[in-house]
């Protein structure tokens, strides 16, 4: 399916948002939008009155308790679709129905089957489809395709990346009940091999082309719905690189450590993600909140969000999607990529929960 937008009428102006979903996520997807040139966000929806007011308290004029509202009510250009996941495609369909262009946040969907029924209707609408994969927008990750593509370390047979956190759990002591949705396998569709390991499978597919699921496994260290560690092992047909991936919600996180790490052992050196962090995470940020006040007198354009890293790759990766939106291109990060990230995770899943006898009768056997 191809859910490129090309010929509608779009030029250099002013686009119009909206915002669905002000969660945690939602929240640095509405400021991002908000610190943006030419971009205004109209209105945003949420069932919570509570996220409701935090958007006005940030300076939204329009609020809708129903996002199907708000698309049916509102002349968009485009939506930032930061729903929980078991909303996405519904959402995709009433933003399709409704001539709305969609940045959808990770994972696009539930499924292969699910992203399936909303890039038809997209395809279908004409509309095009973004997808908040930031790993590779992060200045670290593109530090290290920067080094992988200048060649310096030869042939990579081996790589591997590690992503951890603390989940929808959060820092003892809880303070607040995880969203239930979270903690759902129905209504998120997984644990953190979805959440987390689909990340993952994203930066790895543009650092190494397409990949093959070679075996998996899932466990959990909490007594949890859904499972909190996966690790798999993964082949690059085009480049012969074996990967392993592994990812967890079960350590807590720290700044100024950084919860990814990846590695490319080439026959000729390593290129690592840690070689493109800041010094000192802390002396980083003071000096980016400095040069962002010194900005304000000069009249030059702030470093939006530069204090805080994560945030930064989620502002450039909406504000890509926003400029194809612009140019009626082709989003840099589309439905078929992250409809391929499902489709991993889901070999993955297949994977991990296959018997003995069935990886006996998956082998093909030569005498």
């Amino acid at each position: 399916m191809n859910t490129t937008l090309l010929g509608r009428d779009s030029d250099s102006g002013t686009l119009d948002i909206g915002v669905l979903g002000i969660g945690n996520i939602g929240m640095v997807h509405l400021k991002s939008a908000l610190a943006m040139a030419n971009v205004d966000v109209l209105a945003v929806a949420d069932a919570a009155p509570e996220n409701r007011n935090r958007a006005e308290r940030a300076g939204v004029s329009r609020t809708y308790e129903d996002y199907a509202t708000l698309l049916e009510s509102e002349e968009l250009d485009a939506a930032v679709v930061a729903l929980p996941p078991f909303l996405h495609a519904d959402a995709v369909e009433v933003a399709a129905a409704n001539d709305v262009d969609v940045f959808v946040e990770k994972p696009l969907a539930r499924s292969t089957a699910e992203a399936d029924r909303l890039l038809e209707a997209a395809d279908a609408a004409g509309i095009a489809v973004g997808v908040d994969h930031t790993l590779r927008y992060q200045p670290d990750m593109k530090g290290v395709k920067t080094d992988y593509d200048d060649g310096t370390v030869g042939h990579v047979p081996y790589a591997s990346i590690t992503r951890l956190n603390d989940g929808p759990l959060g820092r003892p002591p809880a303070r607040d009940a995880p969203p239930e949705w979270a903690l759902d396998p129905d209504a998120a569709g997984g644990g953190s091999l979805l959440e987390l390991g689909i990340h993952c499978f994203d930066v790895l597919r543009w650092l190494f082309g397409d990949l093959e699921v070679e075996c998996a496994a899932i466990d959990g260290t909490l007594d949890l719905p859904v499972e909190d560690a996966a690790t798999v092992l993964l082949r690059a047909p085009e480049t012969e690189t074996i990967i392993s991936l592994h990812c967890g919600s079960y350590q807590w996180e720290e700044l100024p450590e950084v919860n990814t790490q990846l590695r490319l052992e080439g026959i000729a050196g390593t290129i690592s993600n840690e070689d493109h962090l800041p010094e000192n995470f802390y002396a980083s940020a003071a000096k980016s909140a400095l040069t962002n006040v010194a900005t304000r007198a000069t009249g030059d354009e702030p470093d939006v969000f530069g204090p805080t890293f994560y945030l930064r790759a989620h502002y450039d990766a909406l504000a890509d999607f926003l400029e194809s939106v612009r140019a009626g291109s082709s989003p840099p990060v589309d439905g078929e990529d992250g409809r391929r990230t499902l489709e991993l995770t889901e070999e993955a899943y297949e994977r991990a929960t296959r018997t003995d006898d069935e990886e006996l009768e998956s082998s093909e056997v030569t005498l």
